[in-house]
């Protein structure tokens, strides 16, 4: 289905009215005592993650013996469970996971070789990311590519079509997540002449995953080892890049030119709050309180919903609930005039 040409309106949520006023800048030092990690908490949360997971690509390497499509049912369950340990990579990332800079490196490290990224490169883009979400003069860090109105319009008809395939969800949830994970994280793309570390964080990552994937190769063979791992990955990708997206990308997001942004108005309310039920909270480790985490990204995920409990006014700013989460996808285009994005089809009715 082609979402970005979809007849049906947009009907995600718009800003709560009658809510106090939120302050960002406020709320920053109010949600300080948040920031502190639990080193047992969050090794328990680590080991109820990987332990699961090891689990289940075990049964589905020795069901393919009973029949490939026993193992690959349960593929969106070892998918799920990657996904939950790419966002404790992620917490490692923002020193978020234990108190000690060293310990969430090599964690995160190590993780990265099971979910296929080079952790000190994806480390930098992300936090380039975190530093310029919002920011109409700094986008193409580690983000959903965007265009304004007017950019899209002055683009030639093959620059306009090539951004048209570009948000079609086929691509931004099915090919580019493949090509981001299996591709693109084998060189540091972005990085190349930023330092000799992110070289090392690349070449150390596919070294590991190519000790991992051969000794699977030896333990099973290429066959059962590709048909188990490469499934696997590709549903926590595009899982992940959807998550991604739903976060930044709805209707009242925040953009500003660079002379108007303010990095704490961007990261609160141009962030999401994905209030997703059970287990589906738990699969995707309280990512959903993206506008907590834009704002203070060192709170680990076990703790937000400590915060919203706090806060709740925080529940209600820019929610999303999960039956309104395809709508988005048929935003495709920033209306600096409106102020909000807009589809294809709308801003050829603007024109």
């Amino acid at each position: 289905m082609d979402f970005a040409n979809t007849e049906m309106p947009y009907e995600g949520p718009v800003p709560a009215t009658g809510l106090p006023a939120l302050l960002p800048r406020k709320l920053v030092s109010q949600l300080k005592p948040f920031s502190r990690p639990h080193t047992v908490r969050s090794i328990w949360e680590l080991a109820i993650t990987l332990v699961p997971f090891f689990g289940v690509v075990s049964a589905m390497l020795a069901a393919i013996n009973a029949g490939y499509l026993i193992a690959l049912a349960l593929a969106p369950l070892a998918g799920l469970l990657l996904l939950r340990i790419f966002i404790i990579q992620h917490d490692c990332g923002h020193d978020a996971f234990l108190s000690k800079r060293a310990g969430n490196d090599w964690i995160g490290r190590a993780l990265g070789v099971l979910t296929f990224t080079p952790y000190d490169c994806w480390r930098r883009s992300h936090t380039l990311h975190h530093a310029s979400t919002g920011n109409l003069d700094a986008r193409g860090f580690g983000d959903i590519d965007t265009l304004t109105v007017r950019e899209f319009q002055s683009r030639s008809r093959l620059g306009r079509l090539g951004y048209r395939l570009y948000r079609h969800p086929a691509v931004l949830l099915g090919i580019g997540p493949a090509y981001l994970f299996l591709l693109r994280h084998r060189l540091p793309i972005g990085l190349m002449r930023a330092g000799v570390q992110y070289w090392v964080s690349a070449i150390a990552t596919n070294l590991a995953i190519a000790a991992m994937m051969g000794g699977l190769v030896l333990m099973v063979g290429w066959g059962t080892t590709l048909l188990v791992v490469i499934p696997t990955v590709l549903i926590a990708a595009s899982t992940g890049v959807y998550l991604f997206y739903i976060q930044h990308q709805f209707e009242t997001a925040h953009w500003d030119k660079a002379t108007a942004w303010s990095f704490h108005d961007a990261a609160l309310y141009g962030s999401t709050h994905l209030d997703l039920p059970q287990p589906l909270r738990w699969f995707t480790a309280n990512i959903g309180v993206h506008h907590v985490h834009h704002l203070a990204s060192r709170i680990p995920f076990y703790r937000l919903q400590e915060v919203l409990n706090a806060y709740p006014d925080l529940r209600h700013l820019n929610r999303f609930t999960f039956a309104q989460m395809i709508r988005p996808l048929a935003l495709t285009l920033w209306d600096e005039d409106r102020r909000r994005l807009i589809s294809f089809r709308e801003a050829a009715a603007g024109a």
